[in-house]
């Protein structure tokens, strides 16, 4: 009863905690509450009674009969802003009001304690759903913040599910970190917390009043001022934890039936500044104990298969602190990488493509152009030159040396390959140009994100952008879906696809938008594989095409992309001769089915014979 005598002793109410008297523990394994989480504690709950009187007032006064459509055709009556998704789920059984996590009301998440406002469509979210499992490990997440914010003292900086768990990134003061040593105490922290099912309590608050709870946050300070685009927005209170985030969450801690931390790490936080360093701790949790003992089997397994440990005992290649984020591909290795370099350059070359070769080396200036020095600069490797300038070398054909533009290893291929279109007019008899780069691109990543080839600082893939006209679009969009299906099915990969539209603040015209998006979706129809529609998850630029891998485990891995790009042409006055005599502005087309670029763990799965996909090893593998 550790955690509740602590709170009781600071004169605080506890509305939640429930169920206190299920656990014990020392008193002395729970720290003083830092000042400012108690002072926001009190704000948060002065706010939600405020809100509870609110919603009574409201129900009292004027109680409005609305209509609920559930999955199955049925329809029930409930009460407008009283009625919520638990009290429906447990009129049509316990064990769906037990095992539900959250509901789907007019396609919106909804916390199941939500009331209701209106006639709506609703279905309830389970575990098995991967919506399902977002909420669950979202609210796991914040368990863990809680602990760290208890524990630690932590400034909560943010706390998402993933595709296999969750973590919290949170900043400790005096540049302190997490040890590992600490991992089995806030272990144990989130597992009173889960024991006193504290409710997870949705509360609207404006701008000042969210201000106000996070004074000491300067985190999420800068979030609010961000992202926080209307007049409200919603926090969370799970105890004496309070967080800002948009939700939705489960019923109580109490759903969490198994919980278990992995890592600790430092992360980089960026906002408009410098990049902060933060801790981030990773987890799981399920809600069985079952459950987590099977994922525990399923991962040592997992780690049989890593591929770190492959490259090691195969003398692939290894890394080293000398060259951070950088790979040394040994001969084994170097013959498996030229081998997959050899294979899909005679496909692009099969298809139409030509290969060049760009500059690894830029002036800033070309990334002030594309956009990338804006949005993309924190994440680029920039240097100044030598301060000399030297003779000039205009004579030998080279324009002469700036030494006072600052320069940036490339990131990405497409400004280049633009370069190379713009260099000369073109005519529509030109057309589609079709180019493939093999080249070496650098990105900044965090270095507490770096892991083995998933994550390099120093890396190759293969990228190939199509110019094109309108008319040639949707045929360059089905040759590009055919080339991943032709690679992926020697390699012996099995893939799904999904097609993100435009988001909300995409740029361009709603029409072209519009043109676009049905030549993508009637492409995907007529390939014949199965696919999702991400709407909203396309990039600002363009829409595009995700290629989902699974490796030997299971495990999902966002590998290759279609996209188009609506901006480049524009930035870069991407122009070609038409049959008529005026100009016509080409359309860009990027495709990458980054074979190598961080998915040595897919490589794993035809390297590695049959896993729980059930895909054999693939001939081509095995001839090497």
């Amino acid at each position: 009863m550790g955690l509740c005598l602590r709170w009781r002793r600071l004169g605080l109410p506890l509305p939640g905690f429930r169920g206190c008297e299920l656990h014990t523990v020392h008193e002395a394994s729970v720290p003083t509450p830092p000042h400012w989480l108690a002072e926001r504690f009190g704000l948060f709950e002065e706010l939600w009674a405020a809100q509870v009187k609110r919603l009574a007032r409201m129900t009292q006064k004027n109680p409005r009969a609305i209509k609920i459509s559930l999955p199955e055709g049925q329809k029930v009556d409930a009460v407008a802003w009283d009625t919520t998704p638990y009290q429906l789920a447990r009129k049509i059984s316990s064990t769906l009001a037990d095992t539900a996590v959250a509901a789907e009301v007019n396609g919106e998440l909804y916390d199941l304690e939500r009331p209701l406002e209106t006639d709506c469509h609703l279905r309830f979210l389970t575990f098995d759903s991967p919506e399902g499992k977002a909420v669950f490990w979202h609210s796991s997440a914040h368990v863990l913040g809680a602990a760290a914010e208890l524990q630690l003292g932590a400034v909560l900086c943010r706390g998402p599910s993933t595709e296999s768990g969750f973590y919290h990134d949170f900043f400790l003061r005096k540049e302190r970190t997490v040890r590992s040593s600490e991992l089995p105490l806030l272990e144990r922290t989130c597992e009173e917390i889960i024991a006193a099912a504290q409710p997870f309590r949705r509360l609207e608050a404006s701008r000042d009043q969210l201000r106000q709870l996070f004074k000491d946050n300067h985190f999420k300070l800068h979030l609010i001022e961000e992202k926080v685009t209307g007049p409200t927005a919603t926090v969370y209170g799970c105890g004496m934890s309070v967080d800002l985030c948009r939700g939705p969450h489960l019923r109580h801690t109490g759903q969490i039936g198994a919980l278990k931390l992995l890592t600790n790490s430092s992360a980089s936080w960026r906002s408009s500044g410098a990049a902060e360093t933060v801790q981030r701790v990773s987890g799981i949790a399920f809600p069985k104990v079952e459950l987590l003992r099977n994922w525990e089997a399923w991962r040592e397994e997992a780690e049989l298969r890593d591929h770190r440990r492959v490259g090691k005992e195969q003398e692939l290649f290894f890394f080293h602190e000398l060259s951070p984020g950088s790979c040394f591909f040994l001969p084994r290795g170097t013959r498996v990488y030229n081998a997959l370099v050899a294979f899909i350059r005679a496909e692009y070359a099969r298809r139409g493509f030509s290969e060049v070769k760009t500059p690894t080396l830029f002036s800033t200036k070309l990334w002030e152009q594309s956009g990338h020095w804006e949005h993309y600069r924190a994440d680029m490797f920039s240097l100044k030159p030598p301060g000399t300038n030297g003779p000039d070398s205009s004579q030998s054909g080279h324009p002469a040396r700036c030494p006072k533009d600052t320069l940036a290893l490339k990131p990405m291929n497409c400004p280049a390959h633009c370069l190379m279109f713009a260099h000369r007019p073109r005519s529509w008899r030109e057309l589609p140009v079709r180019l493939a780069d093999f080249g070496v691109l650098h990105r900044a990543e965090a270095s507490g994100s770096l892991g083995g080839l998933t994550r390099l600082w120093r890396f190759q893939q293969d990228d190939a952008h199509i110019f094109c006209a309108p008319d040639q679009l949707e045929a360059e969009i089905r040759g590009c879906l055919d080339f991943l299906r032709s690679v992926y099915a020697v390699l012996g990969f099995s893939f799904r696809l999904a097609l993100s539209t435009r988001p909300s603040g995409f740029l361009g015209e709603p029409r072209l938008w519009d043109q676009a998006e049905q030549v993508l979706q009637q492409a995907l129809e007529e390939f014949g594989e199965p696919w999702d529609l991400n709407p909203g998850d396309g990039a600002f630029y363009g829409p595009k095409i995700d290629v989902h891998l699974r490796d030997a485990l299971g495990r999902p891995h966002q590998c290759g992309t279609i996209q188009l790009d609506f901006q480049l042409p524009l930035r870069f006055d991407l122009q070609y001769k038409g049959q008529v005599p005026w100009s016509v502005r080409s359309l860009f087309t990027e495709q990458c089915l980054a074979l190598w670029k961080g998915c040595w763990e897919c490589w794993q799965r035809a390297m590695g014979g049959s896993g729980p996909c059930g895909s054999p090893r693939s001939r081509w593998w095995s001839s090497l």
